[in-house]
């Protein structure tokens, strides 16, 4: 009896020596298998280039202009318009077109109560398509003529040109020189008494 009860304590040991070194490799594979799924969903990223630059514009009047572009196009024979071949494309975009000044060309000086401000011209500094804003009112196209992403681009161009062109008509400079002036006075109203001192404005 007693050399049984060895023989099935020594087979006790023994099994749960094996069971213990299977558990642990168990936990090691797994261990691995983590540590190489991390890895291999690991991203990374660093900064190429970073560029920083001194911006001396200072826009003092905004415009916002919705303008309607049409393209037209078809095939000819010997200068003969061919029927079926014709394409119209009629979309509008909102452009907003921003007016101001280098404000390091401002040039002032103070004669006794005097303070003499040269101003250099105004000027577009910028016109900003909306893409939001687009609206097809037309998309008649023929598969014998379709209109070409180039001439699309061009036409966009054009656009944004004649809301610039149509927004200086409608006093978009001269809104921005007044207002420069009225910035520029606040400026000047925290150093100075206005009630001593008078601003003169000039073109520079």
């Amino acid at each position: 009896m007693k050399k049984e009860k060895e023989g099935k304590s020594k087979f006790l040991k023994y099994w749960l020596s094996k069971t213990a070194v299977k558990i642990i490799l168990v936990i090691a594979v797994l261990a691995v298998i983590c540590a190489g799924v991390g890895s291999y969903f690991m991203t990374r990223s660093k900064t190429a280039k970073i560029g920083f630059e001194d911006i001396g514009e200072l826009a003092t009047q905004s415009a916002r202009t919705t303008e309607i572009s049409t393209l037209e196009g078809s095939r000819e024979l010997f200068g003969v318009e061919i029927p079926f071949t014709q394409s119209k494309y009629i979309f509008s975009y909102d452009v907003e077109v921003k007016a101001g000044l280098d404000f390091t060309q401002i040039k002032w000086s103070l004669n006794d109560h005097t303070i003499k401000v040269k101003l250099p011209e105004m000027e577009i500094l910028s016109s900003e398509l909306d893409t939001d804003s687009f609206e097809v009112y037309l998309e008649d196209e023929s598969i014998f003529r379709e209109i070409t992403l180039s001439e699309t681009n061009e036409a966009i161009q054009e656009l944004v040109k004649n809301a610039e062109e149509d927004a200086v008509a409608n006093g978009l400079l001269e809104n921005a020189r007044a207002n420069a002036e009225t910035i520029l006075t606040g400026f000047f109203a925290s150093a100075y008494d206005l009630d001593e001192y008078e601003i003169v404005f000039t073109d520079k």
